[in-house]
């Protein structure tokens, strides 16, 4: 699992749809996530047993949402065992930096975009569970306080971190199990916000809820001020929680520690797989909106040339009224003997001016698409400054994979000579496959001879019978 952030190129439905899913987890569902006392366990689906365990009967073992679900539930569980864990061993105040802690709000708040319905706005499509987290304040006056103070807090400008700030302020609160187990309950509203395989619709929600009222224990003093909530990327550390050598060997010999061994790698490399797509994902997206950028600013120069013309017309109305006027004065002196002429000068003075009021529109028109284009300029700015920002969070994270990948390397190594006399075995089974291929060719080309003598003779016997007849 990894988050991403998605990704865009001219707004339109398909690419907001692609900008959502590069925004939201990718659950790796070919992967099950377990846990073996206070380590994480990652098993291949083909290679294990898909008998539920602590699955409810009702569910499918191979849907993916319900792996979801399940995957999020123990990572949930991990999460809040080693938060507790260390800080009570740690013996003081949490605060903003401390790991377990980031990695306990990042568990959260995948947990809470689970299953989360789309919300078009007026920038697109949009998922958020902020609000979700507010209909704690109508179920629970008390918990008011918290949604105003995350309404008054500066510098936050998205849902996206409201909710984060509000899943601090809870904690912080101790009420984060109790607010948790008020929404579950209510499971009616829930629906408008959440799929009804969400994890929040589903017993997983529940049991999460239940689990965070070990969070009671512990004190944690978050300062949220200098904070940038909005533009974060939450990226699960499974190095964590991961399973070591050691561990490994205490628990399991033989080919259970090289099963173990293995599996961890081939998630390790499918997560880099996934982050690499992604990041190229994200540049192409980058280059399309420098692209995009560009088009507006060739329109924008051509709308100031356009305004500048214009203006232009305008200055020559303005001219040419004058001297209309000019020349009725002139016409006034004599107008027993010129009325006709001065009937068709006022015509064509109201045309005139008809014509500069059009001209007045269409330039106040232009100078309205002209700050438009500047805003649309701006808003496209400050995206690629988050999409690049957000480029160089998921390039460091492929790093930090890449060194996790190559320890697992060394340890895959250990594990080869063992598979070396698999290997010759194989290649003794392939030989023999290719001999049977062989035969069963040889089988066919007799085979068709067969058909093709088969097809003479009846031939044969056909002209034989009309030389009969």
């Amino acid at each position: 699992m990894s988050d991403l952030t998605p990704q865009s190129e001219t707004p339109t439905p398909t690419t907001d749809k692609i900008t959502q899913a590069a925004r939201e987890t990718i659950y790796l569902c070919n992967f099950r996530v377990s846990v073996d006392g206070e380590w994480l366990c990652l098993r291949e689906l083909n290679d294990i047993s898909l008998t539920p365990d602590p699955e409810p009967a009702h569910e499918d073992p191979k849907d993916p949402i319900a792996i979801e679900r399940l995957n999020l539930m123990n990572m949930a569980k991990l999460s809040i065992k080693g938060l507790i864990e260390s800080a009570l061993n740690l013996g003081r105040t949490l605060d903003s930096d401390y790991a377990p802690l980031q990695q306990f709000f990042v568990v959260m708040e995948h947990c809470l975009k689970h299953g989360l319905k789309t919300k078009k706005t007026f920038l697109g499509q949009n998922k958020s569970f902020w609000g979700a987290l507010e209909l704690v304040e109508k179920l629970t006056p008390e918990a008011g306080e918290i949604t105003a103070s995350v309404k008054d807090l500066p510098g936050l400008k998205t849902p996206l971190g409201r909710g984060r700030a509000w899943l601090r302020l809870a904690l912080m609160q101790k009420k984060l199990s109790d607010y948790m187990k008020t929404i579950i309950n209510r499971k009616d509203l829930l629906s408008e916000f959440y799929e009804p395989n969400a994890l929040m619709m589903e017993e997983e929600g529940a049991v999460i809820a239940g689990l965070l009222v070990g969070l009671n224990v512990i004190d944690a003093n978050l300062c949220m001020k200098g904070e940038d909530l909005d533009s974060q990327v939450g990226v699960i550390d499974f190095s964590m929680y991961l399973k070591d050598g050691g561990h490994s060997s205490k628990s399991a010999e033989g080919d259970g520690q090289i099963t173990a061994i293995l599996d961890q790698k081939n998630y390790v490399e499918e997560l880099n797989r996934h982050l690499s797509a992604s990041v190229n994902n994200l540049q192409a997206k980058v280059d399309a909106l420098e692209k995009s950028n560009t088009k507006l600013t060739e329109e924008l120069a051509v709308a100031n040339n356009r305004i500048i013309t214009l203006q232009e017309d305008v200055e020559r109305v303005k001219e040419e009224s004058s001297y209309q006027l000019e020349s009725r004065k002139a016409l006034r002196s004599d107008s027993a003997a010129d009325g006709q002429a001065l009937g068709e000068t006022r015509k064509q003075l109201k045309e005139e001016t008809l014509l500069r009021l059009d001209v007045e529109k269409e330039l106040e028109v232009q100078i309205g698409m002209k700050q438009e284009m500047e805003l649309s300029m701006k808003m496209l700015e400050k995206d690629i400054c988050e999409k690049q920002d957000a480029l160089v969070e998921l390039r460091q994270q492929l790093e930090d994979l890449l060194a996790i990948n190559q320890q697992l390397s060394h340890k895959s190594q250990s594990a080869d000579a063992g598979s070396k006399q698999k290997s010759e075995v194989i290649a003794r089974l392939e030989e023999k496959i290719n001999q049977m291929t062989g035969t069963v060719k040889q089988l066919e080309t007799s085979e068709k001879h067969l058909v093709k003598q088969a097809r003479n003779l009846n031939s044969a016997a056909g002209k034989l019978l009309q030389l009969q007849q």
